[in-house]
């Protein structure tokens, strides 16, 4: 797929799991694993993504599947997202 005469990977920010983990991949490839938009960002940064080019949340380039950028259920303290403790 090419913007503005560059060519960019079709990235597929997969349906939730379970516990609210997304798959990100391109192709066949798995890139990462985000648990919050954050960390789509930065599997995206660590796969050589041109993020100057491209709006995450808005890019014709990223298919977001079983809900779009702001559906992450399960956040909660799992996955390494520390919740309220009880003193």
């Amino acid at each position: 797929m090419e913007a503005d005469g560059r060519e960019f990977p079709r990235i597929v920010v997969h349906t939730p799991g379970l516990d609210g983990s997304r798959r990100v991949t391109e192709g066949d490839r798995v890139l990462g694993i985000a648990y919050h938009l954050d960390d789509v960002v930065e599997i995206l940064r660590q796969a050589d993504v041109d993020l100057d080019a491209i709006e995450v949340e808005e890019s014709d380039i990223i298919e977001w599947q079983g809900g779009g950028p702001d559906d992450w259920p399960g956040l909660s303290e799992h996955h390494g997202h520390p919740g309220p403790t009880d003193g």
